[in-house]
C-alpha cells in the first residue's frame, strides 16, 4: 500500500449521521471550553463585589488563564501533530475538567489564580484541536457551514455562561460555576472515547494500514445509513515536511504571519474587552446583578454572530467576511463608549459582540485550519494561538491602566487598531479557501 487517498475519500462523503455525531461530540467539549473561559466575567465581578478580590487580582486571574492557554495551545500543536488529534482532544478535556473541580474548592484568590493556570492549559488545547479536527473530516463544499456550526455551539457558551452566572452566582455562589464545567467535561470525556482518529493525519504520518482501517470503518458507517458513495476525486498533494521551520518558509511564512495577526486581534477583542465588561460596570457604580443583566443581553450577540457566519462563510467566502466584519466591529466598538443611555449602550454592545463572533466563526473554525497542510496543521494553528495568547497575557495588564486613564474608549481604541490591522492583512495578502479541498490549498512551494 503506497497511498490511501484519505482526503479525496473524505471529501466525497455525503453528509450522514457520522458527521452529526462527530459535530456533537467535538462541540460538547468546545461548548464546555467556552463556558469555562467566559464564566470569568461574572465570577470576577462577584468576587470584587464581595471583597474577595480586586481589579488587580482579577487581572492576574485573567493573565493566569491565558498563560495556561498559551502553554496549552503550544502543547496541543505539538501533541496533535505527533501523537494524533484523538490523543490531544481527550487529554486536554480531562485536564480542564479536573482542574475546574479543584477551582471550585479554592480556599483563596491566590489559590484560584494558580489553579486557573492549569485550567488554561486544557482550555487552550481544546480550542486548537476541536476546529482542526472538524475541518479534516467534512467535505469542502460544506466545510464553512460545518465549521461555523461548531463555532455556533462554542459561541453559545458566552451567552449561556453569562445567563447561568446571572442565575447561579447571586443565589448559590460562584463555586458552582466551576462544578458544572468539571462534571460536564468528565461526562463528555467518557462519551468521546470511541471517536475515530483523523485518517488524514494517519496518512500524513505514513500509518497507511491504520488510515485505511479507519477510513473503511467511516465509509461502512456512512453506507449503513443509506447513503451512496460517489467516486473520489483525487487531488495530488505536494509533500510538506512536518517540522516547525516549515511554517516560516516560502508561501507558508505569509500564512503564518496572517494567522498570528488574526489570533492577536481576536484574542484581545474577546478576552480583553468582553471579558472585562461586567467588571467595568461594577467599578462605574452599577450593581453586580445589573452588570450581569446588561452583559447577558450584549452576549446574546455571540450565537447570532455565529449564525451569520454559518450562513455567509460558504456564500460570501472567508476573505470578504473577515474584512467586512472587522470594519463593522470597529464602527460599533467606537460608538459603544460614546453612548450614555443604558439601552443604547446595550444595543451597540450587542452589535459589537455579534460582529466579533462572526469573525470567530470564520477565523477560528475555518480560516486558520485551512491555512496549513495536514502534516503541520496542528503546529500551525497551535503556533498562531500561542502568539495570540502571548498578547492576551499582556492585555489585562494594559486594560487596567487604559481604563483608569481613558475609560472604555481607551480600551476600545486599542482593540479597533488590531481589527483594522487584520482587515488589511487578510484583504491584501490572504488566500481565499472557500469550497477548496484541504489538499488543494497546500502551496506547491513552501
Amino acid at each position: 500500500m503506497t497511498t490511501v487517498h484519505t482526503g479525496a475519500r473524505l471529501d466525497r462523503l455525503p453528509v450522514s449521521p457520522f458527521h452529526y455525531r462527530l459535530l456533537w461530540l467535538i462541540g460538547a467539549g468546545m461548548f464546555l471550553d467556552g463556558f469555562e473561559v467566559y464564566l470569568q466575567g461574572g465570577v470576577l465581578a462577584a468576587l470584587v463585589g464581595a471583597g474577595w478580590s480586586t481589579p488587580a487580582l482579577n487581572a492576574n486571574f485573567i493573565s493566569s488563564t491565558f498563560a495556561g492557554m498559551l502553554v496549552g495551545s503550544w502543547l496541543a500543536g505539538v501533541a496533535g501533530d505527533r501523537h494524533g488529534r484523538r490523543f490531544a482532544y481527550q487529554f486536554n478535556l480531562l485536564v480542564f475538567g479536573l482542574a475546574a473541580l479543584a477551582g471550585a474548592a479554592a480556599p483563596s484568590m491566590d489559590w484560584l489564580i494558580a489553579i486557573r493556570f492549569v485550567m488554561g492549559v486544557g482550555l487552550g488545547a481544546e480550542i486548537v484541536v476541536g476546529y482542526v479536527t472538524i475541518s479534516e473530516f467534512v467535505p469542502p463544499k460544506s466545510r464553512g457551514r460545518w465549521g461555523s456550526a461548531l463555532a455556533l455551539i462554542t459561541c453559545s457558551a458566552l451567552f449561556v455562561s453569562t445567563l447561568a452566572g446571572r442565575v447561579i452566582i447571586p443565589n448559590y455562589g460562584w463555586r458552582w460555576m466551576f462544578v458544572i464545567v468539571g462534571i460536564g467535561a468528565l461526562i463528555v470525556w467518557f462519551l468521546r472515547r470511541r471517536m475515530p482518529e483523523s485518517p488524514r493525519w494517519l496518512e500524513s504520518k505514513g500509518h497507511l494500514e491504520r488510515a485505511e482501517a479507519v477510513m473503511a470503518e467511516i465509509e461502512r458507517e456512512v453506507t449503513a445509513s443509506g447513503k451512496t458513495l460517489p467516486p473520489p476525486v483525487e487531488v495530488e498533494t505536494p509533500h510538506v515536511a512536518s517540522s516547525l521551520k516549515t511554517l516560516f518558509q516560502g508561501e507558508m511564512l505569509m500564512r503564518t504571519i496572517i494567522g498570528c495577526v488574526l489570533l492577536i486581534g481576536m484574542n484581545t477583542a474577546l478576552y480583553g474587552l468582553i471579558g472585562f465588561l461586567p467588571t467595568f460596570m461594577v467599578k462605574q457604580g452599577i450593581s453586580v446583578v445589573s452588570s450581569l443583566n446588561y452583559a447577558t443581553l450584549m452576549t446574546a450577540g455571540a450565537p447570532v454572530g455565529a449564525l451569520i457566519g454559518l450562513w455567509l462563510s460558504d456564500f460570501m467566502g472567508r476573505k470578504k467576511c473577515i474584512v467586512i466584519f472587522s470594519l463593522l466591529a470597529v464602527v460599533f466598538g467606537l460608538m459603544y463608549p460614546l453612548s450614555k443611555d443604558p439601552s443604547i449602550v446595550t444595543l451597540f454592545g450587542f452589535l459589537l459582540v455579534t460582529c466579533l463572533y462572526v469573525l470567530v466563526a470564520v477565523i477560528w473554525a475555518l480560516y486558520l485550519p485551512e491555512l496549513f497542510p495536514t502534516s503541520i496543521r496542528m503546529r500551525g494553528a497551535g503556533f498562531c494561538n500561542t502568539i495570540g495568547r502571548l498578547m492576551t497575557i499582556l492585555t489585562p495588564q494594559l486594560i487596567v491602566p487604559l481604563f483608569a486613564g481613558y475609560g472604555v474608549m481607551g480600551v476600545v481604541a486599542m482593540v479597533s487598531a488590531l481589527l483594522l490591522l487584520q482587515a488589511f492583512m487578510v484583504g491584501f495578502f490572504g488566500i481565499e479557501t472557500k469550497e477548496k479541498s484541504l489538499e488543494a490549498l497546500v502551496p506547491v512551494r513552501h
